[in-house]
């Protein structure tokens, strides 16, 4: 049905004058961006009216035409039983209204919530820009698009894959579409010329946008979806919506379905973020209130946030306190009795005894409906043991299910030698130690310091804190304050390390929420190997070397295990450098269970993309650390990046958390703050040691001297504190100077971060990370691209700049398949673990798409055919996807090289394996040539080389050794041995037809196209001939020789003694259509005139019946063929138009032998591809076609241009409006 192109836009709706109604109509054409008039428009109109109503237009005669037709066809016939016009106009208006609303809601069926505004700029987006139903529209806003100094009014359209721009004004046009992909840089600023504008940059260009309505809102939109893109190019992680998301209790105007959920679900990461939530976990909604805090008496300002498992507060003021309280820890929910001073109170008591009071709550009734709900969702758990709440119990099944690994693989294990224990290890008893507590216990030494001064400041420390658990709660509904981080500034005692490292990061709340998992996890894993369980053996004895609890097999052991459940939890990420010194650090004061969860909670929400194959994460924060330090210390800033040292030293110290870098009693500190503060932290600390060698680092003359006093630096960080005898630091004993060291205090270390570079904000940092993500994940495709194309390079006949080009196209495909694909699952999912080459691969569709637009060969409607065949070709390990390399050399053996190298890949496209079996009737031939010559071992190539080594054996008595040395040589002449003319096999008749197809398809569209008919017909019969010489040979007696010394011949039989039929050929047969003349012609020709005139054939010198027929060399063929070809054969014997999928080419001249099979195929019938070659040169026509030179970069360029086809054009030619 010809109306999805149809609108109704009132041009002017109320009466005027109409000089007034013209300029009306003038204003809107100019000011609308979308109101380009089409050359074809349908009008109705009112006599004795100037208003004219759009009923359609079309961009063409045809198009018009077709709406036309339907309008005589369905409404003209009813119009005539109305009375007055007035009735038609409202009868025209109503049924052109009720089309439009159908199509729409056919069209959108599944986007119901969106409003009718939103479709219609849905619809219209997509007519623009041609883009498929698969792509949504996020939203769109009017601005301006400045080209040069002139801005550019119009519409910008976000959707999920792309930017898009469209303007019409004063009949100029501009359209613009980007992928976020391609995009490397956003920004928003303010200059002179561009007041409050948003920057798009990509490769190629910089785009600037402005006047928005709301930039802010618009901005942030773009990062999410530019967000979002990056991420696909990380992890393939395409966008999929949220279908649960709860529909809004009021109807809001204009947004779509998908706003609302990137909107959702940016508050869903801000809200995880800040309370170290679990990934999964979604918020319901938030509201302001006041919380009662007990420990000052007060009531602080904040909002409260509801989620599925959790009810969390943020203070109004920073830092002045946070609270999340697990529902699962909820027992009573009670609205209290209002009261001027505490109006709408709400209270809500936990299974630890405290009691939380929420006052000035709006809407508290649904609010406590809303809790009532989740809470009965809520799964019950068994409380805690009452004696060490954070401590495992070890009656728990899952730690009995370790004991019992346990003892299968270490039956004999005995604990390390101290003066606490000598004895063997009972795992039975309670005592495995892994599974109970941290390694730290276990092999504590005695230490005199325990006695001293620093037991005693230790024991200050755990008083601190069980006032702060006195007065503001322990476990995870603790009141956070300024208190607890200046707690934590001051050192974290030993003993409680381990479990208020699960409270700050969150990872206590996804244990206790997986009972059993780590356990499910050890059990599946063992026995395993892979890569990642492999890098994970060469990794353990590096592991703190240095530390006695890793010099034991225990500690070894829990190591292993834990890096080798999470390497299963998440293949993506498997195993990283550094995850093994820091997993090492937290076993030392957490059991197995207890450090697998903080180590999930490292890689996968504080530290994100950290542990990952390229480290993007820590390349991001890299790069975060270069912009602060351009900010906070500019000139030491010009003198790092001189040196290139930020990119060295941030990479050590971001992904081991100073682990590596500094000695273990002060690192440990380092990651206190940590996971109580996250990454701003760690940008911070890093910042102060900077600036505190700022006057040292300014006279370096090179990196090394950079990095020693660094080194230097780090390595004399010290913990007075420490009631852990000290621990040998391997890097100070390289750096140590003769000077004796500076010593600094970890304390002061961290006092002077927070008094310099405090101000750090995570919302900035997390702002930050956006952009330089953008930054680090292009740069790094860059260096993917430029890694395929210097590997590639050699061995292909494109240039680099070619190559890159083509690299481009062809991720974009891959790319688009990924969000545009239907049930592309093996190309739609990208191993980053596979080198850079083998990364983006394609199918066979996506490869025809390619193939198409970029062929120099453009064969029609046939052009498909021989896409596929190519990429059969190509596809040598028979797994259905190519890859770039694949994918360049069958483009290269197109467009590069002489006739010779050209014609080869045409005619291998014409054999199998590209030549499909099905495509053919011989499907038996085609399958026994697969078996023969493309299988490279088989039991031919065995039998080859057995017998090759008996002879070798029999001649010199070969051992076993001898005979791998020749199956290696062997390989090595095999492996460098170059394919040529003469190993390429015969043809037969039906794949010669296929092939003439193929050349007739080629030249229907090139300029000089009568040419190259005429000299493919004279070639293609010439063929014909040389073909059937061929066969009369082949099938000729066979007289023995005087000398011949074998037997096995056999008799010979005469050409008339020889049928060649069908069923004697065990073929099948293949019947094609032909005139009622030529079957009578075919069927009187007798074999004896057909052998008499096939030998005078010969080279045209009128050789008597007696003379041999033989198969010409490649010099004789050159020569036989220099003669004219009308004296074998007249121009018209062989009609090319009559080329058809189901015609067979045969010469069909009178006394023609091919005429004698009638419409069958001859099975004995053969040409080479010397043959092809010779006759090919005979022809100027044919040898100029294939030698003339084609601009790869021009068809990319159209191919880049053409990859959308618009709807409506964007250039109305002169002729489709005249024609």
């Amino acid at each position: 049905m010809p109306w999805r192109k149809i609108h109704l836009p009132l041009l002017w709706s109320s009466p005027r004058k109409a000089e007034d109604r013209l300029l009306v109509g003038t204003l809107d054409v100019v000011l609308d961006s979308s109101a380009r008039v089409a050359p074809y428009r349908i009008l109705h109109q009112t006599q004795d009216s100037q208003v004219y109503w759009a009923v359609a237009c079309g961009s063409s005669r045809k198009e018009i035409t077709k709406h036309w037709e339907w309008l005589e066809n369905n409404l003209l016939q009813t119009l005539s039983i109305f009375d007055n016009e007035e009735d038609i106009t409202t009868f025209v208006k109503g049924k052109i209204h009720g089309i439009i609303a159908e199509e729409n809601k056919n069209q959108q069926p599944q986007s119901e919530e969106d409003p009718g505004k939103f479709k219609e700029a849905e619809l219209k987006m997509r007519k623009q820009f041609g883009m498929p139903e698969v792509e949504k529209l996020v939203n769109y806003y009017s601005c301006s698009y400045w080209k040069g100094r002139v801005p550019r009014q119009g519409w910008l359209y976000l959707t999920v894959n792309h930017l898009c721009f469209y303007s019409f004004l004063l009949g100029k046009e501009v359209t613009l579409v980007i992928q976020w992909v391609d995009v490397t840089q956003l920004e928003k600023n303010a200059t002179l010329l561009f007041p409050e504008c948003i920057k798009v940059s990509t490769r190629d260009s910089e785009l600037y946008f402005s006047m928005f309505l709301n930039i802010n809102e618009t901005f942030k939109l773009m990062e999410q979806l530019a967000n979002i893109a990056m991420r696909q190019l990380l992890d393939n992680e395409s966008f999929l919506q949220d279908k649960s998301l709860p529909k809004p209790r009021k109807p809001l105007k204009n947004i779509s379905a998908l706003k609302r959920d990137l909107d959702a679900r940016a508050k869903n990461e801000c809200y995880r973020a800040t309370f170290r939530l679990p990934k999964d976990e979604c918020l319901d909604g938030h509201t302001d209130c006041t919380l009662w805090t007990p420990f000052n008496k007060m009531h602080i300002p904040g909002q409260m946030f509801v989620s599925n498992n959790y009810i969390c507060f943020a203070s109004k003021a920073e830092e002045a306190c946070h609270l999340i309280i697990p529902l699962r820890e909820v027992t009573i929910v009670e609205k209290a009795d209002s009261s001027s001073v505490l109006p709408s109170p709400l209270s809500i008591s936990t299974k630890s005894k405290m009691t939380f009071f929420f006052a000035n709550l709006k809407d508290r009734d649904f609010l406590v409906q809303r809790i009532s709900d989740f809470l009965q969702r809520t799964p019950s758990k068994k409380p805690l043991s009452s004696d060490r709440e954070w401590k495992w119990n070890l009656g728990d099944p899952g730690c009995e299910v370790l004991r019992s690994r346990w003892e299968e693989h270490f039956p004999l294990a005995v604990s390390p030698t101290s003066a606490l224990s000598n004895r063997p290890v009972n795992f039975c008893a309670g005592e495995v130690p892994t599974a109970s507590q941290g390694l730290l216990k276990l092999f504590r030494r005695n230490s005199e310091e325990l006695l001293g001064p620093k037991g005693a400041k230790e024991k200050m420390k755990e008083e601190s804190w069980n006032i702060h658990f006195f007065e503001y709660g322990r476990g995870m509904c603790m009141y956070r304050t300024t208190k607890t981080r200046e707690l934590v500034q001051k050192g974290i005692p030993e003993n409680l390390r381990g479990e208020l490292w699960l409270l700050f990061s969150g990872a206590w709340n996804e244990m206790v929420t997986h009972p059993g998992y780590y356990a499910d996890l050890v059990e599946k894993s063992m026995g395993k190997y892979n890569l990642a369980t492999e890098e994970i053996e060469r990794d353990l004895h590096r592991s703190m070397p240095e530390h006695p609890a890793f010099q034991n097999e225990l500690g070894i052991a829990a190591l292993r295990r834990v890096l080798t459940a999470y390497a299963f939890r998440n293949p993506t990420i498997g195993y990283c450098q550094a995850m093994n010194i820091v997993t090492s650090v937290l076993l030392l004061y957490c059991n197995e269970e207890e450090a697998f969860w903080l180590l999930v909670a490292l890689c996968e929400r504080m530290l994100p993309d950290y542990y990952n194959t390229r480290v993007v994460g820590a390349l991001v924060d890299q790069g975060i650390f270069e912009e602060l330090t351009r900010e906070y210390l500019p000139q030491l800033s010009e003198k790092m990046q001189e040196l290139g040292v930020i990119s060295t030293i941030s990479l050590s110290w971001f992904l081991t958390l100073f682990l590596s870098v500094m000695p273990f009693e002060s690192a440990v500190v380092i990651v206190d703050c940590f996971f109580y503060e996250g990454i701003k932290f760690i940008l911070q600390v890093s910042l102060a040691i900077l600036d505190a060698n700022v006057e040292k680092l300014l006279q370096c003359c090179d990196e090394g001297e950079a990095m020693t006093i660094l080194g230097r630096y780090l390595d004399n960080v010290v913990n007075r504190q420490s009631v852990s005898p000290p621990i040998p630091h391997l890097h100070a004993l390289l750096t140590s100077g003769d000077d004796p060291p500076l010593e600094i205090d970890i304390f002061d270390l961290i006092k002077t971060s927070y008094e310099k570079f405090s101000n750090l904000k995570a919302d900035d940092i997390e702002q930050m990370r956006f952009k330089q993500r953008l930054k680090v994940i292009q740069s790094l495709e860059d260096t993917a691209k430029k890694s395929v194309v210097r590997a590639v390079s050699g061995d292909i006949g494109f240039s680099i700049e070619e190559l890159e080009e083509l690299y481009v196209v062809f991720k974009a495909k891959y790319l688009m398949s990924c969000y545009w694909g239907n049930n592309r699952a093996a190309a739609a999912r990208r191993d980053q673990s596979l080198p850079y080459l083998e990364q983006y691969r394609i199918d066979m569709e996506q490869f025809k798409e390619l193939f198409i637009t970029l062929t120099p060969w453009s064969c029609g409607a046939h052009t498909p055919v021989l896409a596929g065949r190519l990429f059969r070709l190509l596809d040598e390990n028979r797994d259905s996807l190519i890859n770039f390399k694949e994918f360049v050399t069958g483009m290269s053996g197109m467009y590069h090289g002489d006739l010779t190298d050209k014609l080869k890949v045409l005619y291998k496209l014409h054999l199998p394996p590209a030549l499909n079996p099905e495509e053919t009737e011989s499907a038996l031939e085609a399958t026994s040539y697969f078996t023969e010559d493309v299988t490279t071992e088989g039991n031919a190539t065995l039998a080859v080389l057995t017998s090759v080594w008996s002879c070798f054996a029999e001649e010199k008595g070969t051992s076993p050794q001898d005979y791998r040395y020749y199956l290696r040589m062997w390989a090595k002449e095999k492996e460098s041995k170059k394919e040529t003319i003469k190993d390429l096999p015969k043809m037969s008749q039906e794949q010669f037809i296929e092939l003439c197809k193929t050349l007739y398809n080629m030249f229907s569209e090139d300029p000089v196209e009568q040419e190259l008919y005429h000299a493919i017909a004279t070639v293609a019969s010439l063929l014909l001939r040389i073909g059937e010489v061929g066969k009369k040979f082949s099938n000729r007696p066979i007289r023995k020789s005087e000398d011949c010394k074998t037997n096995s011949s056999q008799d010979p039989v005469s050409e008339e003694e020889s049928p060649t039929s069908e069923q004697s050929q065990n073929s099948t047969v293949e019947q094609q259509p032909r005139t009622d003349h030529e079957d009578k012609t075919c069927r009187e020709v007798q074999p004896e005139k057909t052998e008499q005139e096939n030998q005078t054939l010969g080279d045209g010198s009128g050789e008597g019946q007696g003379s041999p027929l033989q198969l010409l060399s490649d010099d004789e063929t050159k020569d036989d063929m220099s003669m004219s070809s009308y004296s074998m054969v007249s121009t018209g014997s062989l009609q090319c138009e009559d080329i058809a999928d189901d015609t067979v080419l045969v010469g069909c001249e009178g006394g023609s032998s091919a005429a004698r099979y009638g419409s069958t195929i001859d099975t004995d019938w053969s040409i080479s591809f010397e043959q092809i070659l010779a006759s090919m040169l005979t022809e100027t026509a044919l040898v100029n076609y294939f030698e003339k030179k084609v601009n790869i970069l021009q068809k990319i360029k159209d191919q880049k241009k053409v990859e959308r086809q618009f709807s409506s054009s964007s250039d109305y030619e002169l002729s489709s409006v005249s024609g």
